[in-house]
C-alpha cells in the first residue's frame, strides 16, 4: 500500500495560498458587517466568525480525509485535497441583497442577521440536494462548458481584482509577486529552500514594516485584541428569522445563490479531475452542504463552497496537509479574535500574488485540459463573466459618486455602454456561460440536435428567470423569477433551437 504522508514540504505553499484566500473572506465579513450593516462588533467577533470557523474546519478536515481515501484507492502519492472556504459570491449577495435591505427597512441589524442565517440555511439545503443530481449534470455537460465558466471568473473576479490592487500599491506588492512568479514559473530553488509563498509573505512583511514607519503604508482597519470566543447554537435565531417572513421576500436571491454554489462546485470538481484527481460528486457536494449547514446553525450567514483553484494547489505540490492546516489556523484566528493583530503586521498586498497565480493557472487550464478543437467554446464561455465583472465596476463607480443605477434611471441606459445587455448577461452568468459553451461544443462537433437541446435549455432558463431576467430596485439589481420573465430571450433562443433542428433536414445532412 502506498504511503500517503500527512504533510509534505509543498503543503506549506498550498497553506499560505488557501490561508490568505480564506483570510480575505474574513476581512470582508468584518468590514462589511460592522461598517455597512452596522452589526455590533460583539456579534461579528463573538458569533459570526466562530460560526464561520466551525464550517471551515469541518470542510477542510473532511476534504483532507477524502484526499487520503483517494490516494489509498489509487495508490498515488500526488493526490491534492479540494480547496474549500467561504463562498465569495454568496457573501456579497447576502450582504447587499438580503441583509442590507432588511436593515434599511427595519433599522434592526439583529433581525437582518437572523434573516441572513435563514438565507445560509436555504443555500445549505440546496447544496445537499444537489449532491444527488450532480453526477448526472457532470455526465451531460462538456468539459469545455464546465471549465470556461471557471476561467471567466478566474480572469475577472480573481485575477483582474488582484492585478489592480498590486499595481495600486507597487512598493508593497510587486516584489512579493515577482518572488512568487520566479519560484512558481521557473521552479528555481530559493535560498535555504524557503517556499515561494513564505518568501513572498516575509518580503511583504518587511516592506510593510519599513513603509509603515515612513507613513507610506496603511494597515487594514480591522478590530484588534485577543479574547476567546465560544460557539453559539443559533436554532432560536433561525426560527425567528423564518417567522419574520423576510426570507420569502428574498427567495429570488437565496435560490440562485444556492444553485450557483452547486454549479460552481461541479465546475471545480471537473477542474480537479482535469488536473488528475477525480473525486466522487455526491460526497464532495455533501461535505460542502454540511459545512454551510454548520455555519447557519452556529451563527454565520455565509455558505461555504469548494474553491476555485485545485490545479493551482496541485501545481504547487500541496497534498492534504495544507487543508487541515488551513482549517486549524483560520479557526484559531476566528476563535481568538486575532485578525486585527495579523493584519497589523502582514500587509494584505504581501499575499495577493498567490491568489493572482491561482487565477492564472485556472485560466490556462481551461484551454489546456479541453480538446484543442473546443478552445473556441472556452472563449465563448468567457463573455458572461466579463459582463458580470464589468457591471460590478459600473455599480461601484456609481456608488462612489453617491448615486446608483436606479437613481440615474434611463440616463444610464441612453449612452453607448449597452448597460441593459450587460445586466441581462450578468444575471445568472454562470448558467449562461456553461450553456453557451456547451452549445458551441455541439456545433463544433456538428451535433445539431444536441445544439438545439442546449439552446432549448437557455430558452427554458430565461423563461423562468434563472438567466437574463431582472428588476432594477433602489437596493440594486434583483433577479426576477416566475413564468415568462425574459420573453424576448426565450423567443430568440427557441428560434435558434428550431433552426438547429431543421438545418440537417433542409440540407439533407446526416450529422447525428
Amino acid at each position: 500500500m502506498t504511503h500517503y504522508p500527512w504533510w509534505v514540504k509543498r503543503d506549506l505553499d498550498g497553506f499560505f495560498g488557501l490561508f490568505i484566500d480564506n483570510l480575505i473572506q474574513l476581512m470582508l465579513i468584518v468590514t462589511l458587517c460592522t461598517g455597512l450593516l452596522k452589526f455590533p462588533a460583539s456579534l461579528v467577533l463573538g458569533t459570526i466568525l466562530p460560526g464561520a470557523a466551525i464550517s471551515i474546519l469541518l470542510g477542510n478536515v473532511a476534504y483532507a480525509f477524502q484526499a487520503r481515501r483517494l490516494a489509498a484507492l489509487t495508490g498515488r502519492k500526488d493526490v491534492t485535497a479540494l480547496p474549500y472556504g467561504i463562498n465569495t459570491v454568496s457573501l456579497f449577495g447576502y450582504i447587499f441583497f438580503v441583509m442590507l435591505p432588511v436593515v434599511q427597512a427595519t433599522h434592526d441589524p439583529i433581525l437582518a442577521w437572523k434573516v441572513g442565517l435563514m438565507a445560509c440555511l436555504g443555500s445549505a439545503v440546496i447544496e445537499i440536494g444537489g449532491a444527488f443530481v450532480g453526477d448526472w449534470i457532470r455526465r451531460i455537460t462538456p468539459r469545455a462548458a464546465m471549465l470556461s465558466a471557471l476561467a471567466g471568473i478566474a480572469v475577472t473576479f480573481i485575477s483582474m481584482e488582484f492585478v489592480f490592487r498590486i499595481f495600486e500599491r507597487p512598493t508593497l506588492a510587486i516584489l512579493p509577486l515577482g518572488i512568487l512568479l520566479l519560484q512558481y514559473c521557473s521552479h528555481a530553488r530559493l535560498p535555504l529552500g524557503i517556499p515561494g509563498g513564505l518568501a513572498a509573505l516575509l518580503a511583504g512583511t518587511v516592506l510593510g514594516f519599513f513603509f509603515r514607519h515612513l507613513g507610506m503604508a496603511n494597515s487594514v482597519p480591522l478590530p484588534s485584541g485577543l479574547s476567546f470566543q465560544g460557539l453559539h447554537w443559533t436554532g432560536a435565531e433561525l426560527w425567528a428569522g423564518l417567522r419574520s417572513g423576510y426570507p420569502l421576500d428574498y427567495i429570488s436571491i437565496i435560490i440562485p445563490m444556492g444553485l450557483f454554489n452547486v454549479i460552481g462546485s461541479l465546475q471545480n470538481l471537473e477542474s480537479a479531475e482535469a488536473a488528475g484527481d477525480r473525486y466522487p460528486t455526491r460526497s464532495s457536494l455533501m461535505i460542502n452542504g454540511i459545512g454551510s449547514l454548520a455555519a447557519a446553525c452556529f451563527g454565520s450567514c455565509f455558505p461555504t463552497t469548494i474553491y476555485i483553484g485545485h490545479p493551482g494547489w496541485k501545481a504547487l505540490g500541496a497534498r492534504a496537509g495544507y487543508s487541515i492546516a488551513n482549517g486549524l489556523i483560520i479557526s484559531g484566528i476566528c476563535l481568538l479574535g486575532a485578525m486585527g493583530w495579523i493584519f497589523r503586521w502582514i500587509p494584505f498586498e504581501a499575499g495577493i500574488g498567490i491568489l493572482l497565480w491561482i487565477g492564472i493557472i485556472i485560466t490556462a487550464q481551461a484551454f489546456q485540459e479541453t480538446p484543442r478543437q473546443h478552445a473556441l467554446a472556452v472563449a465563448v464561455g468567457l463573455f458572461p463573466a466579463l459582463a458580470a465583472w464589468g457591471l460590478t465596476l459600473v455599480e461601484a463607480t456609481l456608488r462612489s459618486a453617491g448615486t446608483s443605477l436606479y437613481a440615474v434611471g434611463q440616463q444610464a441606459f441612453a449612452g453607448q455602454l449597452g448597460l441593459q445587455g450587460m445586466i441581462a448577461l450578468e444575471r445568472g452568468f454562470i448558467f449562461t456561460s456553461m450553456l453557451w459553451a456547451a452549445f458551441t461544443v455541439a456545433l463544433l462537433e456538428r451535433r445539431f440536435r444536441a445544439a438545439a437541446g442546449w439552446m432549448a435549455a437557455l430558452a427554458l432558463f430565461s423563461w423562468v428567470g434563472l438567466i437574463h431576467a431582472y428588476t432594477l430596485t433602489p437596493s440594486g439589481i434583483v433577479s426576477r423569477f416566475g413564468w415568462g420573465c425574459a420573453p424576448a430571450f426565450t423567443a430568440a433562443y427557441a428560434a435558434v433551437a428550431a433552426f438547429c433542428l431543421v438545418l440537417p433536414w433542409m440540407t439533407k445532412g446526416r450529422n447525428e
